[in-house]
Formats: C-alpha cells, sequence, structure tokens
C-alpha cells in the first residue's frame, strides 16, 4: 500500500522512499503506574515483553514494589525505568506532619491549589521526593533513567524547585532526564485528540518547566500526548493514532496499561480502561498503526548520548 503511494519512483527505488517514510516519526512510550498493584504490573511487563513500550514509570511508594522491582531489569536495554513520582495517592514514606498530617497524601486539588498558592511545605516535599528516589534506586539497583509524576505533580512550582534540587544533589544533571507534561497550544489543538481540557490544564501548569529544566542540565521531551478520558467503551486505537499527530522532535506519549485486580479497585479510579489499553498494545492493530504512519518507538535516554 505505501509503495502504491509513490508511483513516480521506480520500483528499485521504492523500499529506500518507503523507509524514509517510516523514519519521519519517532517517539517514546511510557506505561505510567508500574507497581501500582500486580495487575498493573503484570500487564505492563507483557507489554514490555513484547516491545511495545520503550519507558515504565515506578510507583514506589506501594507495597507492590519491593517484590515487583526485579522483574524490570531483563528491559532496561530498550526501555527507560523511571520513577512515578507520587505526591496525591496513598501515603508517603516518611513523616510529612504539614504535607499529610493524617498520613495520606492530599488530594490532587488540594495540591494544586496549595502549590499555585506558593504554600506547600518545600521542605517536607524534598524530604519525600529523597525518599522515594532512594527507595527506587534500593530495590532496582541502579538510579531511574527518568522522572515523571502522578498526576504530573513535578511540573508544578514549588514541586519542580526540589526535584531539581534532589537530583542535583544526587548529581544527576545530564544524566536522567524529565518528563514535560505540556506542550504547545497549537501542537495540543491541532492534534485533536483525548481530553483536550486536561492537556490544556496541564500545560499551563507545567509552562516554565522544560526552560527550567534545560537551565539546570536536564534534557526533557519535546511533545507530550496522552491525556484519555479512561473509558472503557471509548475508541482507544481513534485516540492513540491522534497521539502521534504533530509530534514534537522528542516526542513522548504516555499510557496506562495492566490488567484490573481488586487492589486496583481498591486504591484508583483507573480500572477496566488499563485491559483496553494493554489490548490495543498487544494487538496486530498497534503495529499496523505503526508502519501505516511511518512511526518508530525510541528511548529519550537516546537523545543524551547525542548531546
Amino acid at each position: 500500500m505505501l509503495a502504491a503511494s509513490f508511483p513516480l519512483f521506480p520500483r528499485s527505488q521504492q523500499v529506500t522512499v518507503m523507509a524514509a517514510a517510516r523514519a519521519k516519526i519517532s517517539f517514546s512510550l511510557c506505561a505510567d503506574d508500574y507497581a501500582l498493584s500486580p495487575g498493573v504490573s503484570r500487564g505492563i511487563l507483557e507489554a514490555l515483553g513484547e516491545r511495545r513500550l520503550t519507558a515504565v514509570s515506578v510507583l514506589v511508594t506501594t507495597s507492590w514494589w519491593p517484590s515487583s522491582a526485579a522483574a524490570l531489569s531483563q528491559f532496561s536495554a530498550w526501555a527507560d525505568i523511571g520513577l512515578h513520582l507520587n505526591l496525591t495517592l496513598g501515603s508517603p514514606l516518611g513523616p510529612m506532619p504539614q504535607f499529610a498530617a493524617s498520613g495520606r497524601f492530599p488530594s490532587l486539588g488540594e495540591v494544586v491549589k496549595g502549590a499555585l498558592k506558593r504554600e506547600l511545605p518545600e521542605a517536607e516535599i524534598g524530604r519525600e521526593i529523597m525518599r522515594q528516589f532512594d527507595t527506587f534506586c534500593e530495590y532496582y539497583g541502579a538510579a531511574p533513567r527518568f522522572v515523571d509524576g502522578h498526576c504530573h505533580v513535578q511540573v508544578l512550582p514549588q514541586v519542580r524547585k526540589q526535584l531539581f534540587a534532589a537530583l542535583e544533589q544526587k548529581a544527576l544533571a545530564g544524566k536522567v532526564w524529565l518528563r514535560d507534561s505540556s506542550d504547545s497550544l497549537l501542537r495540543i489543538l491541532r492534534r485533536h485528540a483525548g481530553e483536550l481540557k486536561k492537556a490544556l490544564i496541564v500545560a499551563w501548569l507545567g509552562r516554565g518547566f522544560a526552560k527550567d529544566a534545560r537551565a539546570r542540565g536536564f534534557l526533557t521531551n519535546d511533545g507530550f500526548a496522552g491525556f484519555s478520558a479512561f473509558d472503557p467503551a471509548g475508541d482507544y486505537a481513534g485516540e492513540f493514532a491522534g497521539y502521534l499527530r504533530v509530534p514534537g522532535a522528542r516526542h513522548l506519549v504516555m499510557c496506562h496499561p495492566g490488567y484490573c485486580d481488586e487492589e486496583l479497585a481498591a486504591i484508583d479510579p483507573v480500572t477496566y480502561s488499563r485491559e483496553q489499553e494493554l489490548r490495543f498494545l498487544l494487538s496486530p492493530a498497534f503495529t499496523r498503526l505503526l508502519d501505516c504512519t511511518g512511526a518508530k518507538l525510541v528511548r529519550i535516554s537516546d537523545y543524551m548520548a547525542r548531546n
């Protein structure tokens, strides 16, 4: 079908032209929420095994992280394994008497409100970031290749400041990349994919994050998509095709595959849509989409080697 798209080229040159078309789009596909529950981790490992992912983001604040860490190491050759900084789900790894007085993290709305008013207890957040980073390293046996955030908390004012400080203290500038959960307004509007409102809100909250990160020596993705309504009855394949439109130079797409289990249902509202996403990623429809759009899966860390 692609060959028929180039009727002016001799057959001997069509392979070269088709290869050039396929090389036009490169993107990293990151599965969020590893270790959120056993079922989520199992689904992500299946997708990794089929080489459908090039990044995985890990929640280290759950009880399932220690027992599920070792399974990730076999995939490090083709997937970046990173820290999914958590400040909104469950409990912190250490005492946070101001931020989490009840022993549980506050809601996302409370965190965003506090960040915008510059009222978050930065010292407590900085210590929790260090605890989560150290817990990742303790069980995985190496530093994360990148850091992002559950519900995109890493881009929030005050939180980003403490994140930069923690990574600089670990001497990791230039050694890890950071997720910029925002994108340009033009790209978001032209993409017409997923949850437009979510993408716009996060882009506003994350304004300036990439610039701040670059000033401190951290690489970020350029281009971000994957916002979803998490509707199990929705057209996820159609949504995903939209995520690949108008890609950035280091385009990153997030996804949330996995199996729904009792543990997941008890702690997170996003349940059966994870199975829908996993089915698509493991299906021939996913690889056909990559072929038809000329898309290639890459790691963001590969760009660090070029800089």
